[in-house]
């Protein structure tokens, strides 16, 4: 039997608040009315919004140096499954969960699927894993996967991609996301071009083992583990290899894989310009990738990112459905607070984007207005969206205050008494 949140305590605990979130959502309601923003038309956007969670976010993290164990943390995936419900069932807006494999390979996805269904969950995007040996592998990944010397571990780390297809069409996935630790520590060690081209070869097979209907996501990172060249390094390596591959290839975009000061929302205008973005993994960072949660130091710029994406809809572009993921690293925190804390930061995002007039905004870039451009924007950031959110998850069963609700229900420490730690991590992260 799962465990799960009572939804009675859920309904007990939105009692408490629900005399003030409607008098709080009453008046922001009038003060949009002011600009013709219609309060309700907002808060069913802010319901039908999704992203999903990340198998392996909802174990405890870790570093290079250590690794931390938290209490009653899931060590198989059946597990992290019934974590995932507890998200969705107090935040409503994470119905999808993302796997990793081979982390999180089954030998009955039957099964597997049958078990996500029964908590009302479906899954995202497939994620493959090249990026280290498994116990047992015949040919290595340490000098790169798709693009090494060695044919044999080409060919290995092929092979797994076409299996993860093989899974998620199991599972109902239709996508699947491709991050390699592929490059170089050394000048010199590589020959730039042949790495590339050997990538781009291995690639073009996996890419003809998509099924029709299904989008092949690329993920590009700045460094780590190779600190010199990575095969995928940017969002010009990203655009290229997707462009080569054909429509089904996508570009997939990490707030963290960038150099410090990126113009993020800009790279984002672009793919979407030429119809190559497939989705993100959302997190913050201050120095690296850092896999720090959504929004917990740049929430400007992850508005600004989602004023992007916005602006997209609203034009109708061709060729715009993105994915939205969380992809974090949880050292002392626990991974299911943190997720929760980080679904509702994007969702705020999106909100407040969705606030943005456009018009206004369109006449202000026309007539070159810098400063009347720039406040329209800041005037959408910095209304306080959170009755809208704390609505939106009330009206689809969920808690006004998910991690107060969350506390209350003490499911960490009820957990715990089912999970016993047995010293490794269930995540698969180190």
């Amino acid at each position: 039997m799962t465990q799960r949140i009572d939804k009675a305590l859920i309904t007990d605990e939105n009692a408490k608040l629900l005399s003030d979130l409607n008098e709080d959502y009453q008046a922001l309601g009038n003060k949009l009315a002011r600009n013709d923003i219609n309060i309700e038309e907002i808060t069913e956007k802010a319901q039908a919004f999704q992203i999903a969670v990340p198998s392996w976010g909802t174990g405890t993290g870790g570093t290079r140096f250590a690794r931390f164990p938290g209490e009653g943390e899931p060590r198989n995936i059946f597990e992290k499954l019934e974590d995932s419900a507890v998200i969705n069932d107090l935040s409503q807006c994470t119905e999808r969960v993302s796997p990793h494999f081979p982390w999180d390979k089954v030998d009955d996805f039957t099964e597997l699927k049958q078990f996500s269904d029964d908590l009302n969950l479906s899954w995202d995007s497939i994620n493959s894993n090249t990026f280290q040996d498994q116990p047992g592998q015949e040919h290595s990944f340490k000098y790169g996967s798709l693009s090494n010397t060695s044919a044999a571990s080409r060919e290995l780390a092929i092979a797994h991609n076409l299996d993860c297809i093989e899974w998620g069409k199991a599972l109902g996935s239709k996508t699947l996301t491709v991050w390699v630790g592929d490059g170089s520590n050394h000048p010199g060690q590589q020959h730039f071009q042949s790495a590339f081209e050997r990538y781009l070869e291995s690639m073009k097979t996996i890419y003809a083992g998509l099924p029709s209907d299904w989008e092949l996501h690329i993920e590009h990172k700045m460094f780590e583990p190779a600190f010199y060249s990575t095969i995928i390094q940017d969002w010009g390596s990203n655009i290229l290899a997707a462009m080569e591959l054909g429509p089904q290839a996508k570009s997939l975009v990490d707030l963290g894989h960038h150099a410090p000061n990126v113009n993020i929302e800009m790279i984002v205008s672009r793919l979407i310009q030429f119809k190559k973005l497939g989705g993100f993994h959302f997190n913050d960072s201050k120095y690296g990738d850092d896999d720090l949660d959504s929004g917990s130091l740049h929430p400007y710029q992850q508005f600004l990112i989602f004023n992007e994406l916005v602006d997209a809809q609203y034009r109708n572009q061709e060729g715009f459905n993105p994915n939205y993921m969380l992809d974090q690293s949880h050292n002392v925190t626990d991974p299911i607070e943190s997720l929760m804390n980080s679904a509702a930061s994007v969702q705020r995002s999106f909100v407040s984007a969705l606030l943005v007039d456009r018009e206004k905004l369109s006449e202000y870039q026309q007539n070159n207005d810098a400063l009347m451009a720039s406040n329209t924007l800041k005037n959408a950031f910095n209304t306080d969206v959170s009755p809208i959110l704390a609505m939106a998850r009330l009206r689809k069963g969920g808690a006004i205050d998910p991690i107060a609700t969350y506390r209350k229900a003490n499911y960490r420490s009820a957990v715990a008494a089912k999970r016993p730690s047995s010293g490794g991590n269930g995540s698969g992260i180190v």
